[in-house]
Protein backbone atom coordinates (compact mmCIF):
# COMPACT_ATOMS: atom_id res chain seq x y z
CA UNK A 1 0.00 0.00 0.00
CA UNK A 2 1.37 3.41 -0.93
CA UNK A 3 1.47 5.89 1.93
CA UNK A 4 2.77 9.41 1.57
CA UNK A 5 4.84 11.17 4.25
CA UNK A 6 2.00 13.63 4.81
CA UNK A 7 -0.32 10.67 5.48
CA UNK A 8 2.04 9.39 8.17
CA UNK A 9 2.25 12.82 9.81
CA UNK A 10 -1.53 13.02 9.78
CA UNK A 11 -1.78 9.59 11.40
CA UNK A 12 0.62 10.58 14.16
CA UNK A 13 -1.16 13.89 14.81
CA UNK A 14 -4.48 12.05 15.27
CA UNK A 15 -3.03 9.29 17.41
CA UNK A 16 -3.61 6.67 14.71
CA UNK A 17 -1.30 3.69 14.19
CA UNK A 18 1.33 4.08 11.52
CA UNK A 19 1.00 1.84 8.43
CA UNK A 20 2.71 -1.54 8.66
CA UNK A 21 6.18 -1.99 7.23
CA UNK A 22 6.26 -3.54 3.78
CA UNK A 23 6.89 -7.33 3.96
CA UNK A 24 9.64 -6.91 1.36
CA UNK A 25 11.47 -4.54 3.69
CA UNK A 26 10.87 -6.88 6.63
CA UNK A 27 12.43 -9.70 4.59
CA UNK A 28 15.81 -7.92 4.43
CA UNK A 29 16.57 -8.00 8.18
CA UNK A 30 15.14 -11.53 8.38
CA UNK A 31 17.69 -12.69 5.80
CA UNK A 32 20.48 -10.75 7.53
CA UNK A 33 19.72 -12.22 10.97
CA UNK A 34 19.47 -15.72 9.49
CA UNK A 35 22.84 -15.25 7.76
CA UNK A 36 24.40 -14.13 11.05
CA UNK A 37 22.98 -17.15 12.90
CA UNK A 38 24.14 -19.54 10.17
CA UNK A 39 27.63 -18.00 10.18
CA UNK A 40 27.97 -18.22 13.98
CA UNK A 41 26.78 -21.83 13.87
CA UNK A 42 29.22 -22.65 11.06
CA UNK A 43 32.14 -21.10 12.95
CA UNK A 44 31.18 -22.88 16.17
CA UNK A 45 30.91 -26.30 14.50
CA UNK A 46 34.16 -25.71 12.60
CA UNK A 47 35.93 -24.95 15.88
CA UNK A 48 34.62 -28.18 17.39
CA UNK A 49 35.61 -30.42 14.47
CA UNK A 50 38.80 -28.40 13.71
CA UNK A 51 37.93 -27.76 10.08
CA UNK A 52 35.34 -26.37 7.72
CA UNK A 53 31.95 -27.51 8.98
CA UNK A 54 29.74 -26.65 6.04
CA UNK A 55 30.20 -26.11 2.35
CA UNK A 56 28.73 -23.02 0.71
CA UNK A 57 25.52 -24.69 -0.42
CA UNK A 58 24.90 -26.43 2.89
CA UNK A 59 25.50 -23.16 4.72
CA UNK A 60 23.01 -21.46 2.38
CA UNK A 61 20.45 -24.21 2.92
CA UNK A 62 20.78 -23.90 6.71
CA UNK A 63 20.48 -20.11 6.42
CA UNK A 64 17.30 -20.53 4.37
CA UNK A 65 15.76 -22.83 6.98
CA UNK A 66 16.56 -20.33 9.73
CA UNK A 67 15.15 -17.44 7.67
CA UNK A 68 11.91 -19.33 7.00
CA UNK A 69 11.59 -20.15 10.71
CA UNK A 70 12.07 -16.50 11.68
CA UNK A 71 9.56 -15.37 9.05
CA UNK A 72 7.03 -17.89 10.38
CA UNK A 73 7.63 -16.66 13.92
CA UNK A 74 7.05 -13.06 12.79
CA UNK A 75 3.72 -14.05 11.23
CA UNK A 76 4.66 -13.27 7.62
CA UNK A 77 2.29 -14.57 4.94
CA UNK A 78 2.73 -18.27 4.24
CA UNK A 79 3.92 -17.67 0.68
CA UNK A 80 6.95 -15.78 2.05
CA UNK A 81 8.26 -18.95 3.72
CA UNK A 82 9.42 -20.75 0.53
CA UNK A 83 10.91 -17.44 -0.68
CA UNK A 84 13.02 -17.17 2.49
CA UNK A 85 13.89 -20.85 2.32
CA UNK A 86 15.07 -20.78 -1.30
CA UNK A 87 16.54 -17.27 -1.62
CA UNK A 88 20.12 -17.84 -0.43
CA UNK A 89 20.51 -21.38 -1.89
CA UNK A 90 19.29 -20.06 -5.24
CA UNK A 91 21.72 -17.14 -4.96
CA UNK A 92 24.67 -19.46 -4.25
CA UNK A 93 23.73 -21.76 -7.12
CA UNK A 94 23.35 -18.83 -9.50
CA UNK A 95 26.73 -17.36 -8.54
CA UNK A 96 28.34 -20.73 -9.24
CA UNK A 97 27.23 -20.45 -12.88
CA UNK A 98 29.60 -17.49 -13.46
CA UNK A 99 27.00 -15.46 -15.30
CA UNK A 100 28.19 -12.01 -16.42
CA UNK A 101 27.07 -9.52 -13.70
CA UNK A 102 25.48 -7.06 -16.13
CA UNK A 103 22.82 -9.67 -16.94
CA UNK A 104 21.65 -9.46 -13.33
CA UNK A 105 21.60 -5.67 -13.49
CA UNK A 106 19.61 -5.80 -16.71
CA UNK A 107 17.10 -8.27 -15.25
CA UNK A 108 16.68 -6.09 -12.16
CA UNK A 109 16.10 -2.94 -14.20
CA UNK A 110 13.61 -4.74 -16.43
CA UNK A 111 11.62 -6.00 -13.45
CA UNK A 112 11.71 -2.53 -11.88
CA UNK A 113 10.33 -1.01 -15.09
CA UNK A 114 7.56 -3.61 -15.33
CA UNK A 115 6.46 -3.79 -11.71
CA UNK A 116 7.46 -0.39 -10.32
CA UNK A 117 7.25 -0.17 -6.52
CA UNK A 118 5.53 -3.51 -6.00
CA UNK A 119 7.78 -4.12 -2.98
CA UNK A 120 6.07 -1.11 -1.37
CA UNK A 121 2.52 -1.22 -2.76
CA UNK A 122 2.21 -5.04 -2.62
CA UNK A 123 0.17 -4.72 -5.82
CA UNK A 124 1.56 -6.84 -8.70
CA UNK A 125 0.78 -6.36 -12.37
CA UNK A 126 -2.55 -8.05 -13.14
CA UNK A 127 -3.99 -7.98 -16.65
CA UNK A 128 -7.77 -8.14 -16.97
CA UNK A 129 -9.05 -10.91 -19.22
CA UNK A 130 -11.25 -10.26 -22.25
CA UNK A 131 -14.14 -11.97 -20.45
CA UNK A 132 -13.69 -9.55 -17.53
CA UNK A 133 -13.79 -6.64 -19.97
CA UNK A 134 -17.06 -7.91 -21.45
CA UNK A 135 -18.59 -8.31 -17.99
CA UNK A 136 -17.41 -4.85 -17.00
CA UNK A 137 -18.93 -3.33 -20.15
CA UNK A 138 -22.35 -4.51 -18.97
CA UNK A 139 -21.96 -2.35 -15.85
CA UNK A 140 -21.26 0.89 -17.68
CA UNK A 141 -23.98 3.59 -17.54
CA UNK A 142 -26.36 3.67 -20.48
CA UNK A 143 -26.14 7.45 -20.91
CA UNK A 144 -23.57 9.00 -23.20
CA UNK A 145 -20.57 10.87 -21.85
CA UNK A 146 -20.05 8.80 -18.70
CA UNK A 147 -16.57 8.77 -17.15
CA UNK A 148 -14.57 5.64 -16.31
CA UNK A 149 -11.31 5.33 -14.35
CA UNK A 150 -9.01 2.31 -14.26
CA UNK A 151 -6.80 2.34 -11.14
CA UNK A 152 -3.60 0.65 -12.26
CA UNK A 153 -4.31 0.62 -15.99
CA UNK A 154 -1.25 -1.47 -16.91
CA UNK A 155 -0.66 -1.61 -20.66
CA UNK A 156 -4.03 -0.01 -21.42
CA UNK A 157 -5.68 -3.14 -22.82
CA UNK A 158 -8.85 -2.88 -20.74
CA UNK A 159 -9.36 0.78 -21.65
CA UNK A 160 -8.80 0.04 -25.33
CA UNK A 161 -11.36 -2.78 -25.37
CA UNK A 162 -13.97 -0.82 -23.42
CA UNK A 163 -13.58 2.26 -25.59
CA UNK A 164 -14.22 0.11 -28.67
CA UNK A 165 -17.32 -1.49 -27.17
CA UNK A 166 -18.69 1.75 -25.76
CA UNK A 167 -17.14 4.67 -27.67
CA UNK A 168 -19.70 7.04 -26.13
CA UNK A 169 -17.80 7.11 -22.80
CA UNK A 170 -14.77 8.97 -21.48
CA UNK A 171 -12.02 6.62 -20.35
CA UNK A 172 -9.11 7.37 -18.07
CA UNK A 173 -6.33 5.28 -16.57
CA UNK A 174 -3.52 5.82 -14.11
CA UNK A 175 -0.45 3.59 -13.85
CA UNK A 176 2.67 3.81 -11.68
CA UNK A 177 4.92 1.21 -13.36
CA UNK A 178 7.05 2.87 -16.09
CA UNK A 179 7.12 0.21 -18.82
CA UNK A 180 3.39 -0.68 -18.85
CA UNK A 181 2.57 3.04 -18.88
CA UNK A 182 4.97 3.61 -21.78
CA UNK A 183 3.31 0.77 -23.70
CA UNK A 184 -0.14 2.25 -23.10
CA UNK A 185 1.09 5.66 -24.29
CA UNK A 186 2.53 4.11 -27.46
CA UNK A 187 -0.84 2.50 -28.15
CA UNK A 188 -2.48 5.89 -27.75
CA UNK A 189 0.04 7.57 -30.08
CA UNK A 190 -0.63 5.02 -32.82
CA UNK A 191 -4.38 5.38 -32.47
CA UNK A 192 -5.06 2.02 -30.82
CA UNK A 193 -6.87 3.77 -27.99
CA UNK A 194 -8.17 7.27 -27.31
CA UNK A 195 -8.08 7.51 -23.52
CA UNK A 196 -6.69 9.82 -20.89
CA UNK A 197 -3.60 8.12 -19.49
CA UNK A 198 -1.57 9.33 -16.52
CA UNK A 199 1.64 8.09 -14.96
CA UNK A 200 1.44 8.43 -11.20
CA UNK A 201 0.09 7.30 -7.87
CA UNK A 202 -3.66 6.69 -7.90
CA UNK A 203 -3.87 7.54 -4.19
CA UNK A 204 -3.38 11.15 -5.28
CA UNK A 205 -6.20 11.03 -7.86
CA UNK A 206 -9.57 12.47 -6.85
CA UNK A 207 -12.30 9.92 -7.64
CA UNK A 208 -15.16 12.43 -7.60
CA UNK A 209 -15.37 13.07 -11.39
CA UNK A 210 -15.93 9.41 -12.32
CA UNK A 211 -19.12 7.41 -12.72
CA UNK A 212 -17.29 4.06 -12.61
CA UNK A 213 -14.00 3.31 -10.83
CA UNK A 214 -12.38 -0.06 -11.54
CA UNK A 215 -9.55 -1.73 -9.62
CA UNK A 216 -7.68 -5.00 -10.08
CA UNK A 217 -5.09 -4.73 -7.33
CA UNK A 218 -4.53 -7.12 -4.39
CA UNK A 219 -6.10 -7.75 -0.98
CA UNK A 220 -3.65 -5.36 0.73
CA UNK A 221 -5.00 -1.92 -0.29
CA UNK A 222 -8.71 -2.74 -0.50
CA UNK A 223 -9.81 -1.36 2.88
CA UNK A 224 -7.94 1.90 2.40
CA UNK A 225 -9.18 2.20 -1.17
CA UNK A 226 -12.77 1.68 -0.03
CA UNK A 227 -12.39 4.51 2.50
CA UNK A 228 -11.08 6.74 -0.28
CA UNK A 229 -13.97 5.78 -2.55
CA UNK A 230 -16.50 6.52 0.19
CA UNK A 231 -14.98 9.94 0.79
CA UNK A 232 -14.70 11.03 -2.82
CA UNK A 233 -17.07 9.20 -5.17
CA UNK A 234 -20.45 10.72 -5.98
CA UNK A 235 -23.78 9.25 -4.98
CA UNK A 236 -24.93 6.77 -7.62
CA UNK A 237 -21.44 6.06 -8.97
CA UNK A 238 -20.10 2.51 -8.75
CA UNK A 239 -16.87 0.99 -7.55
CA UNK A 240 -15.83 -2.32 -9.14
CA UNK A 241 -13.07 -4.61 -7.88
CA UNK A 242 -11.84 -7.56 -9.88
CA UNK A 243 -11.38 -10.61 -7.61
CA UNK A 244 -10.57 -8.82 -4.34
CA UNK A 245 -13.22 -7.97 -1.73
CA UNK A 246 -13.30 -5.11 0.71
CA UNK A 247 -12.69 -6.80 4.09
CA UNK A 248 -15.91 -7.19 6.07
CA UNK A 249 -18.11 -5.51 3.46
CA UNK A 250 -20.40 -7.53 1.21
CA UNK A 251 -20.73 -6.16 -2.35
CA UNK A 252 -24.07 -5.14 -3.80
CA UNK A 253 -23.53 -7.83 -6.41
CA UNK A 254 -20.81 -10.12 -7.73
CA UNK A 255 -20.51 -11.25 -11.34
CA UNK A 256 -18.70 -14.50 -12.11
CA UNK A 257 -16.39 -14.14 -15.08
CA UNK A 258 -15.86 -17.09 -17.40
CA UNK A 259 -12.09 -16.83 -17.71
CA UNK A 260 -9.03 -18.90 -16.85
CA UNK A 261 -8.69 -17.34 -13.39
CA UNK A 262 -12.36 -17.79 -12.51
CA UNK A 263 -12.52 -14.08 -11.68
CA UNK A 264 -15.35 -12.28 -9.92
CA UNK A 265 -16.32 -8.66 -10.41
CA UNK A 266 -17.49 -7.23 -7.08
CA UNK A 267 -19.67 -4.14 -7.34
CA UNK A 268 -20.51 -1.49 -4.74
CA UNK A 269 -22.80 1.44 -5.49
CA UNK A 270 -22.16 4.65 -3.60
Amino acid sequence: MVRTPSHNRLAVSHGLPLPPVSPALTALPVQAVAALIATVMDVAVAAIVHGQALGHFHWALFQGIVAAAIAHRLGMAVWWLPIHLAFTPALVMTLSLNIYPLWFLGAFLLLALIYGKTYQTQVPLYLSSRAAVDALASLLPERRGFSFLDLGSGCGGLLRCLSRQRPDGNYHGIEAAPLPFLMSRCRALFGATDCGLTWGNFWNRNLAPYDVVYAYLSPVPMMELWRKARREMRRGSIFVSNSFLVPGLAPEMSIKVDDFEGSMLHVWRM
